[in-house]
C-alpha cells in the first residue's frame, strides 16, 4: 500500500559541489525537495522505493547499498543509496538515483530500507502504471521517492532549445502533481515527453499507478524553470 510519495526533479547540480559557484541559484529547490522528504518520513514507512530515470546500464533493480558517484561530473563525490552493500558488486547508480541517494543522505533518512528502479523512457504508459501497481501491491506500507524533471525546452538557452509546447506541458504536469490527479498523470503524452525531453514522464506515471486507491492528497511545494528546464517538487500524503 503507498502511503506517501515525494517528487524532485534529478539534475546533478542539485548537488552543491556539482553547481559550484552557481549552487546558491537551486537553494529553493533543495529545501523543497528536504521538505517533500520529510513527508516521507512522517508517514513511517516499511520501504522506501526510490524510482528514477536510467540509461541502459542503470535500468533495473538497484539494491540498499547500491553506489553512485558524481565523478562523471568532475567532481570527487561517492554516496549510496542508504547504508549497507560491497560497492565492488554492484553496478553503478544512475545519475538520477545518484541524485536521490544524496538528497536522502542530506536529510539523514534513517527510517525504512531503500530500493532503487531505474526506468527507461520508452517505456510505453500502460506499462508504467502496471508497474507501479506492482509496486504498491506488495505487503506493508511503502513510500516512493519519484526523480525526474520536466522539460527541457523552455528557453531558447535550455538545452532543447525553445519549444513553445513545453511551457503549457510543464504547467499541466505541475497542477497534475499538485492536485495528486491520477488520471492526468496518465493520460500524458510519452511522445511529446520525449520531444520535450522531459525525462520525469515514466516515473510520474509510475507514481499515478502505485497510487490508484491510496486516496492520498498533493502538494505542489517548487515549479520553475532555472536553465530552462522544468524542476516540479512534490509531496503526496
Amino acid at each position: 500500500m503507498l502511503v506517501a510519495a515525494a517528487v524532485c526533479p534529478c539534475p546533478p547540480l542539485l548537488v552543491p559541489a556539482v553547481a559550484a559557484g552557481a549552487a546558491a541559484e537551486l537553494d529553493v529547490a533543495r529545501a523543497a525537495c528536504a521538505d517533500a522528504l520529510g513527508v516521507l518520513a512522517a508517514a513511517r514507512p516499511e520501504r522506501l522505493v526510490v524510482v528514477g530515470p536510467a540509461g541502459p546500464d542503470g535500468r533495473g533493480a538497484h539494491p540498499q547499498g547500491a553506489r553512485g558517484s558524481f565523478r562523471g561530473f568532475g567532481v570527487d563525490l561517492d554516496v549510496r543509496l542508504g547504508p549497507g552493500g560491497d560497492a565492488d558488486a554492484e553496478r553503478a547508480l544512475p545519475p538520477s538515483l545518484a541524485v536521490a541517494a544524496w538528497l536522502l543522505e542530506r536529510a539523514g533518512w534513517a527510517g525504512a530500507p531503500i530500493e532503487g528502479l531505474g526506468v527507461g523512457e520508452p517505456l510505453a504508459p500502460e506499462r508504467c502504471i502496471e508497474a507501479g501497481r506492482d509496486i504498491a501491491a506488495r505487503a506493508g506500507r511503502t513510500a516512493l521517492l519519484v526523480m525526474g524533471d520536466a522539460s527541457a525546452c523552455r528557453t531558447l538557452k535550455a538545452p532543447g532549445y525553445l519549444d513553445e509546447r513545453a511551457a503549457p506541458f510543464d504547467a499541466e504536469v505541475a497542477r497534475a502533481l499538485g492536485a495528486a490527479d491520477l488520471a492526468a498523470l496518465t493520460a500524458l503524452d510519452a511522445e511529446l515527453a520525449r520531444e520535450l525531453k522531459a525525462s520525469g514522464r515514466v516515473p510520474w506515471q509510475i507514481l499515478a499507478g502505485a497510487a490508484e486507491g491510496a486516496d492520498l492528497t498533493g502538494a505542489l511545494l517548487y515549479d520553475d524553470a532555472p536553465y530552462g528546464v522544468g524542476y516540479l517538487v512534490a509531496a503526496w500524503s
